[in-house]
């Protein structure tokens, strides 16, 4: 029974689940844009405008702490810090942008493409 249960699962259990969108958030904010299935393009995105919004509103040694506390790679926490925090410094929210790309050609899940504003 799926009582009182909000999102879907990514993976197989909760830490996979997790892990998943920890190392999805961290490759969208190195490379900027990522393909990847719709559901976990609806699941990331939550996840990434909640750190960004974090990194603009805390000083900037706590948002690192943060950021590095979730993120996989301390590049891509510095990257937030130094380029991504001058980008949004006047949008305050809406900083992904989803694009359908159709389906895939293996086994027909839908794909996204993720991509920063």
């Amino acid at each position: 029974m799926r009582h009182r249960v909000k999102n879907k699962r990514v993976g197989h259990n909760a830490p996979l689940s997790n892990s998943i969108l920890r190392n999805l958030a961290t490759s969208i904010i190195l490379y900027e844009k990522v393909q990847t299935t719709k559901l976990r393009a609806k699941r990331v995105r939550p996840v990434l405008e909640k750190l960004i919004t974090i990194s603009k509103r805390q000083t900037p040694f706590n948002a690192m702490r943060t950021l590095n506390a979730y993120l996989l790679d301390t590049k891509a926490s510095e990257k937030m810090m130094k380029e991504l925090l001058k980008r949004y410094a006047d949008r305050t929210s809406g900083y992904l942008r989803l694009i359908p790309l159709g389906h895939r050609a293996g086994d027909a899940a839908e794909m996204m493409q993720v991509e920063l504003v």
